[in-house]
């Protein structure tokens, strides 16, 4: 994910997730196309992870396809970085 960001000239922030969704803060400069970015990191992951976890992520499939087509995005301009990071990390929870 770090690497996608860097090519976009982004800078990932904060990384944490779940089961089935991830959570990123992600600075990114004017210029980027988020849908170019988010696409991206969606592409270079599920290759990634494909590659490394084949059968257990046949399991986990949408429609065929490792990620939802949909995300979610949300500007936190006014909201304190140390805030959002905070969120991020509790997202974690134990799979149960």
């Amino acid at each position: 994910m770090r690497e996608v960001c860097a090519d976009f000239e982004a800078d990932l922030k904060e990384f944490n997730g779940e089961e089935d969704h991830v959570h990123l803060l992600v600075h990114y400069p004017p210029k980027v196309q988020l849908s170019k970015l988010v696409n991206s990191l969606k592409g270079v992951s599920a290759r990634l992870l494909r590659k490394e976890y084949d059968a257990h992520v046949r399991r986990h499939l949408w429609g065929g396809h490792f990620w939802s087509g949909s995300y979610f995005a949300g500007s936190c301009g006014g909201a304190p970085l140390t805030v959002v990071k905070q969120y991020i990390e509790n997202q974690k929870r134990p799979v149960g």
